[in-house]
C-alpha cells in the first residue's frame, strides 16, 4: 500500500464529503462497487453514479440517475446547488488519470482510489491540485472501521 493517509485524515474525509461521484458503480447488486456504494447510501452517503453504459440508457442505479462523466454529473449538480465531495473511483489503475482531471476540474476534496487501483501520477497530479487523494482503500471497510467502531 503506497497511501499515507492516516486514521484521523480518513475518519475527516468520511465524516466532510457527503456525497460521492462513483465511477464505475455497477448496477449488478453482487458487484463490490455496488454493495459498497449502497452501504454508503444506507449511511446517509449521497450516491451519484458515473457509468456511460447506464447513462446512454437513461437508467439509474441505487435510485439516483446515472451519468457518463464525473465533469456531466458535476454539471447535474450544480444546477441543484449541490457539489461532488469525493470521486470514488472502481476503475483499472490505468484508467484513473482522466478521472483525476475531472475530479480536479470539479473542484472535489477528494480522489479515491479503491482497493488494488494504484496511480501514483494521478494522485501527485491531485494532490499538487489541492485534493486529498487516496489509494488502494475500500471506503466501506474504512468506514466501517473508523466510524461504525
Amino acid at each position: 500500500m503506497n497511501d499515507t493517509t492516516t486514521d484521523d485524515e480518513l475518519r475527516g474525509l468520511l465524516t466532510q464529503c457527503r456525497t460521492l461521484a462513483v465511477v464505475g458503480l455497477s448496477p449488478q447488486a453482487e458487484r463490490p462497487s455496488h454493495k459498497a456504494s449502497s452501504y454508503m447510501q444506507q449511511h446517509g452517503y449521497r450516491i451519484i453514479p458515473v457509468n456511460p453504459v447506464v447513462a446512454r440508457e437513461g437508467g439509474q442505479i441505487l435510485g439516483e440517475p446515472a451519468y457518463a462523466s464525473v465533469t456531466e454529473a458535476a454539471a447535474a449538480l450544480a444546477a441543484q446547488g449541490t457539489k461532488i465531495d469525493m470521486v470514488d473511483c472502481f476503475r483499472k489503475s490505468q484508467d484513473i488519470p482522466p478521472i483525476a482531471d475531472e475530479a480536479i476540474a470539479i473542484g472535489a476534496h477528494c480522489l479515491w482510489l479503491q482497493q488494488e487501483i494504484f496511480n501514483e501520477a494521478a494522485v501527485q497530479k491531485a494532490r499538487a491540485a489541492g485534493l486529498v487523494a487516496v489509494e488502494d482503500r475500500c471506503v466501506k471497510i474504512e468506514h466501517q472501521r473508523l466510524l461504525c467502531s
